[in-house]
């Protein structure tokens, strides 16, 4: 065992107080303590950036536990070995002198190592008659196992933080690869969706890598690309929503087209009694328009009624739309609908969805207006469930308009009156779902 007096430096060099504070931390080692020297060193070399010495300071530092003669420090026996700064150099491989200096004076200040200075200077040893050491003079390794419990946590603490970090970078490279073939693929097969954006968010990201990156800076750019990448999931798996549903309504259309060849659609059941009072007996120059509460020739005070002799249909407001039927801003750009031009590209969406054909949409946007178009595919849309044919619904919207024989005003109303049943109403008169003009209900629900 070292002796507990305080050991002043040899020299010029001076005494302090954090020197002192040092040999008495040293030297402050739980009775018991033993560690294997090499698994320790191996430690020290885990948890170099944390205690702040070099690797060539960790080179002396193996050379100074070389010369320690067993493989176990313990707290029981002598910590001090004392080379001559030749011998040190050699097992330093070949260490200059001044280095060595140097990186000595390192293990001193990260309190790996302290001094224990001989009276001349020089590093030696006194035996006793039976070749015990009574005193030694060198560098004590008492501070390296003062301080094992806490070299330990700080290695295993690097060596996670490491592993983590590790980790991240996987999971980075492999979102990176995901974004950037999901996009490509989405661009070749023609996919709706502003993919040269996600492709120029990607590029951005990607500059944003540091050279060294850490646990601090990297975490928040996988985040933005996990975001990016789920972003493409969700629209990918919309698209092949969207495709599955628009191929089932297709056949289901198709079906019903062939089993009864003289009808084009199925009839929507209050609009049919809607419109006898909303027929013009013959069209009218210019335009007729009603406002909800006032008073027609027919007094139809509830109804509002727009459109010109060319069939086109004047649009309602855009609030009235969404209100009456909400189920369409989920197909809007980013879930939401802002305006008409939002609208419209929904009901496009829509159409492809329920089975709609390009030639029927585009007709009826023709006759009608595209407003007027695209908020009939969101009326379409709200009473999907009780639709079979959506598309030769709308043929027959479209044929209607053109015979000035429709109005959205009635089916925006009942919409409104009742978001749960398709329901229209005639002043005085209530037309049930499944019941045609003249035809008494059936108990069945209908046709």
């Amino acid at each position: 065992m070292e002796s507990e007096s305080v050991t002043t430096p040899f020299g010029r060099r001076p005494m302090t107080l954090g020197m002192l504070l040092k040999q008495r931390r040293g030297e402050a080692i739980e009775a018991g303590t033993r560690r294997n020297k090499w698994k320790l060193f191996r430690s020290v070399c885990e948890a170099r950036a944390g205690l702040g010495v070099s690797d060539r300071a960790l080179t002396v530092l193996d050379a100074l536990l070389s010369f320690y003669p067993e493989d176990e420090l313990s707290s029981e026996k002598p910590l001090v070995v004392f080379p001559s700064n030749a011998q040190l150099s050699l097992r330093a491989r070949g260490m200059a002198a001044a280095t060595l200096r140097r990186h000595l004076a390192g293990l001193v200040e990260a309190d790996l190592i302290s001094r224990k200075d001989s009276p001349n200077g020089k590093r030696y040893v006194r035996r006793g008659r039976e070749g015990g050491i009574d005193e030694a003079y060198g560098f004590s390794l008492a501070p390296l196992l003062a301080r094992a419990s806490e070299i330990e946590a700080i290695a295993a603490r690097i060596a996670a933080d490491r592993q983590m970090l590790r980790v991240m970078k996987e999971r980075l490279t492999i979102c990176r690869r995901d974004i950037a073939k999901l996009v490509s693929a989405a661009i070749e097969e023609a996919i709706p969706g502003d993919w040269e954006h996600a492709s120029s968010m990607l590029h951005a990201l990607l500059q944003r890598i540091p050279r060294a990156a850490t646990l601090e800076n990297l975490p928040p750019i996988l985040e933005e690309l996990e975001t990016i990448r789920l972003g493409i999931i969700n629209a990918l798996e919309l698209q092949e929503k969207i495709q599955t549903a628009s191929t089932n309504e297709s056949q289901i259309e198709h079906h019903i087209q062939n089993s009864n060849p003289e009808s084009t659609s199925e009839s929507e059941p209050g609009l049919e009694a809607g419109q006898e009072g909303n027929r013009d007996p013959e069209p009218r120059a210019g335009l007729e328009r009603r406002e909800p509460g006032m008073a027609g020739e027919d007094g139809e005070g509830a109804r509002a009624i727009v459109r010109t002799n060319a069939g086109k249909l004047k649009p309602f407001p855009l609030g009235m739309v969404l209100h009456a039927c909400p189920d369409i801003a989920d197909y809007g750009p980013g879930g939401d609908i802002a305006n008409w031009q939002d609208l419209m590209m929904a009901a496009v969406v829509v159409r492809s969805m329920l089975g709609v054909s390009p030639s029927a949409y585009e007709e009826a946007a023709s006759v009608m207006g595209p407003e007027t178009a695209a908020t009939v595919m969101a009326c379409i849309l709200q009473r999907a469930g009780h639709i079979n044919s959506a598309g030769g619904y709308l043929r027959d919207l479209t044929q209607r308009a053109e015979r000035n024989e429709f109005a959205l005003g009635p089916m925006l109303m009942a919409l409104l009156r009742s978001k749960n049943r398709f329901l229209l109403e005639e002043p005085g008169k209530q037309v049930n779902v499944g019941k045609e003009p003249g035809v008494p209900a059936r108990q069945n629900g209908g046709r």
